[in-house]
């Protein structure tokens, strides 16, 4: 359980790593700049092909590193990455802009689908999957503040 906690951080820090050490560069939108007809962009700007990039990349190592396949890392960082797709677009949908906090939103969907996609390959009960929701889910809730105040997150959220 504690491992694929921690590919969840892993997968989601990657892409604001990435942004810090390389500014603006490869910095390319998912969508496109694509804007459905609600006038809305489709997920918006922060969501780059750079930082998907460096969440698979990041995860596969990390996951290399603390002895599991390769390819648990790489499923882990696309369904972190895919759940965190789903709010932004959700968000984006619902009127919230795109560095609007939406607390449940920002958190959920980017650690319940690795929990529930990668349940069987950790040995997962449902117990241990709303724990990893929950507990990925708290821990963002107070370390973003932190990050924040290190110059190394953007927004206190």
């Amino acid at each position: 359980m504690l491992e694929l906690l921690l590919l969840i951080f892993v997968a989601n820090s990657a892409p604001v790593v990435a942004g810090d050490l390389l500014g603006r560069r490869w910095e390319r939108p998912i969508d496109a700049g694509l804007r459905l007809r609600d006038g809305r962009p489709l997920l918006g700007r922060s969501k780059t092909w750079r930082g998907l990039a460096a969440a698979l990349i990041a995860t596969t190592a990390a996951a290399l590193l603390l002895g599991s396949h390769w390819r648990t890392g790489m499923a882990a960082g696309a369904l972190s990455m895919s759940g965190d797709l789903i709010a932004s677009f959700s968000k984006r949908r619902l009127g919230y802009a795109p560095s609007d906090r939406a607390p449940l939103l920002d958190s959920v969907p980017e650690s319940l689908l690795p929990a529930v996609g990668l349940r069987a390959a950790f040995a997962l009960d449902w117990l241990e999957v709303a724990a990893v929701v929950t507990l990925f889910a708290f821990v963002v809730r107070l370390i973003s503040p932190l990050l924040y105040r290190l110059h190394i997150r953007r927004r206190p959220w």
